[in-house]
């Protein structure tokens, strides 16, 4: 069989093999155990980790220190492995360990190895593929922020995993087969005369990578339905011989999605228990929430299936246990429940630690280095409700960029426009040396910079849409800054433009809001046309804004972090001066609000 295009021959043949593979037969001499009728009862722990997001040791890059917040939370790989090898040491039957997904995207430490130095380019095991090989996982399923970095380093990473990586919903675009290993089945021995136990665990990545990385996989991949994936999929897990099934899903569990009805859900995990028989648990990871346990009833057969998420970056790891006995030649589940534990009551895995160390170091040293020296210091903490230097140094470079890009060309006369969000509430360029951490720490995701064209009146409808991020206040309500926006949306899922000036009325209602938008002291007339800066993940959908899933008029496939870090390095200096303008504010009743 031929790959698709980008992704390696050796996970085609796993998919093929897993989809193909014979019935897994007991042996002939496996008795049922026990005296009388009392059955023998045998343990099975299922550990879980989700979203570590390319943290390995308990460091913030950001801030050059351990990490801490106020939970006083830890996180990292090497957290979670000590305590799996504590649950593995005390452990009375077999221990089972698998990650729903997000991996290698999300620190200084894992773009580093993508942009800095890819180990496509230089042959270096990614320090997460490091990592996860000395914990010793079962397998991984891939998250979306898996396919970010593209999919040769994808594989790569892959390739250098001493387990399965599963994706059983991520298809071929040309065959449509199985891009990935789809599922495994683990024999596992539960004690020295105990037969086999055979688990099968599917794992299935989120759907929006198709809006999310559509750069990275249109052409290439498709995203299947993850309900109907698991209904496809479980019936031959049986077939083959699994006697309990688990699904590894990187989707949460609120049946919501963040982008429109175009793709399949974003969040089904839960629709996936309820629907799909044959589950016995669930681990699953995307929302980056704390679920210790919860059970869920399926439809067709009443079964309890058991689910659990194990927050973010190492933080939590899941425990499910099971309780099994062996009756008529079958396993059955007698009781099961799960819970998470906190990494912060052991102390780091020596071992993880030891085999990242040189790559550690070498992050760290990179995001120290100077690259700008700033004229005063500039904050993100109020960026989410009042116009900061900070946010507008951002739209000054992707403005600037952009301009320079379009010179000569048929847009050169149109103005620009810029869109950042509010992604960090902790950022911060001090007075002084400005560091690559500190860019790095303004802008955190590994976005590229693009433009569309939007004509005025798309502009107001885009920020309508923005304005739904805050509550409605009433004219007497008092105006704290920690409840003015609406909790279910996140702060990168707000954003702010400039190169027009408008007022957000936060009096009116919802789609109502955008009480003034001028250009140049004018009203924005709403057949005027406008070249937008904006990055790749809202350009290709994310977050479900109206009207700029356009065909870019910009698009060099530039990192904005990289574009802030060089244009300070250019100038030698960050000076408020040279770019700080207030174009927006926050009003009630048309007064404007004072924090």
């Amino acid at each position: 069989m031929t790959p698709p295009a980008g992704v390696s021959r050796r996970t085609v043949i796993a998919a093929s093999a897993a989809a193909a593979a014979a019935p897994l037969v007991g042996s002939q001499a496996a008795q049922a155990h026990g005296h009388g009728n009392a059955a023998e009862t045998y343990h099975l722990t299922v550990l879980g980790t989700s979203d570590t997001h390319g943290n390995v040791y308990n460091w913030d890059y950001y801030k050059d220190a351990e990490y801490d917040d106020s939970a006083h939370n830890d996180v990292g790989v090497a957290k979670l492995a000590a305590l799996v090898n504590k649950i593995r040491k005390e452990a009375t039957g077999a221990t089972l360990v698998l990650d729903a997904g997000d991996t290698i995207q999300g620190t200084p430490l894992a773009t580093y190895y993508a942009k800095q130095e890819p180990i496509t380019t230089t042959g270096e095991k990614h320090p997460m593929a490091r990592a996860m090989n000395v914990l010793h996982y079962d397998a991984v399923t891939l998250g979306n922020h898996e396919f970010n970095y593209g999919l040769p380093l994808l594989n790569l990473w892959i390739r250098q995993l001493g387990f399965p990586a599963l994706a059983a919903n991520a298809v071929s675009a040309r065959t449509g087969r199985p891009a990935f290993t789809p599922y495994v089945i683990k024999k596992v021995s539960l004690g020295k005369h105990a037969p086999t136990l055979r688990v099968g665990i599917l794992g299935l990545t989120n759907p929006g990578v198709a809006i999310w990385d559509r750069a990275n996989v249109e052409g290439k991949l498709e995203f299947l339905d993850m309900v109907s994936t698991a209904a496809k999929w479980v019936p031959v897990m049986r077939r083959c011989g699994a006697d309990i099934v688990i699904i590894s899903a990187h989707g949460g569990d609120s049946g919501t999605s963040s982008y429109g009805p175009e793709l399949p859900n974003e969040n089904p995990a839960a629709l996936i228990a309820q629907n799909v028989p044959g589950i016995d648990a669930i681990l699953f990871g995307h929302a980056h929430l704390e679920i210790p346990q919860r059970f869920v009833t399926n439809t067709a057969t009443g079964a309890q299936v058991l689910m659990s998420e194990p927050s973010k970056w190492g933080q939590r790891l899941t425990k499910m246990d099971f309780d099994l006995v062996r009756s008529r030649g079958k396993w059955e589940i007698v009781t099961k429940a799960s819970t998470t534990l906190n990494t912060n009551t052991v102390d780091a895995d020596p071992a993880v630690l030891a085999v990242t160390k040189a790559q550690h170091a070498k992050t760290v040293a990179y995001v120290n280095q100077v690259v700008a020296r700033s004229t005063e210091e500039l904050s993100a903490a109020t960026s989410r409700y009042e116009d900061t230097p900070i946010l507008d140094y951002i739209n000054k470079v992707q403005t600037d960029t952009v301009a320079a890009a379009l010179a000569g060309s048929s847009y050169a006369n149109l103005p620009v426009l810029s869109i950042a969000a509010p992604f960090s509430r902790t950022a911060v360029f001090p007075q002084g040396d400005v560091k690559i951490k500190d860019v790095a720490g303004l802008y955190i995701y590994d976005n590229t910079l693009e433009a569309v064209v939007l004509t005025g009146a798309e502009v107001k409808a885009y920020l309508e849409y923005s304005a739904k991020y805050f509550v409605t206040l009433a004219p007497d309500a008092p105006v704290d800054p920690n409840t003015i926006s609406d909790p279910s949306v996140p702060d990168y899922n707000y954003d702010t433009l400039s190169g027009v000036d408008y007022d957000i009325d936060i009096s009116k209602p919802v789609g109502s809001r955008i009480t003034r938008l001028q250009i140049n002291g004018a009203d924005v007339d709403p057949a005027a046309q406008f070249v937008v800066a904006v990055n790749n993940y809202r350009r290709s959908g994310g977050g479900n804004f109206p009207g700029i899933v356009k065909t870019q008029v910009y698009n060099e496939q530039k990192e904005i972090r990289q574009l802030l870090i060089d244009w300070a390095q250019a100038k030698g200096a960050i000076n408020p001066a040279d770019f700080f303008v207030k174009n927006w504010q926050l009003v009630r009743n048309g007064v404007p609000i004072q924090f």
